[in-house]
């Protein structure tokens, strides 16, 4: 089995990002937290998330994410299954973060899209199928 693990994610604030993972995970913790120094620059460091998967953010973040609407190279979106998108939203909601983008409109899915406080675009997808045929439609 291949499943991914972590998703590394160097950003500015440690704080504001996990603010917002919260408000979508609540279930999730710090797994392990540390510091250091990357390629010559301080930086501090955690691994948020369950037993299977985490986030590894990272603070030492400089500039501004990439123009999601535009052409250059670089990560577009990642995205979670879930399974109750309205709660999910409902709580993103009420932690001041409001929709990005509306989702596709599909019988075997909801989804939506928000940005973290660093500006990457996530998803969220609630499937309404177990049939990989329709999921992947």
């Amino acid at each position: 089995m291949v499943r991914l693990e972590h998703v590394n994610l160097v950003g500015k604030s440690i704080e504001n990002s996990l603010a917002f993972y919260r408000a979508a995970f609540p279930h999730w913790y710090i797994r392990a937290e540390g510091g250091g120094e990357w390629y010559g620059k301080p930086r501090r460091w955690v691994h948020f998330g369950d037993d299977y998967q985490y986030l590894a953010i990272s603070d030492f973040g400089e500039g501004e994410n990439r123009d999601l609407t535009g052409h250059s190279v670089g990560l577009a979106h990642f995205a979670f299954a879930v399974e109750n998108l309205e709660a999910l939203i409902t709580r993103l909601n009420q932690a001041g973060y409001p929709i990005f983008k509306e989702g596709s409109d599909s019988p075997y899915r909801n989804n939506i899209y928000f940005l973290d406080p660093d500006g990457f675009e996530v998803e969220f997808t609630e499937y309404l199928t177990d049939i990989p045929e329709q999921r992947n439609a």
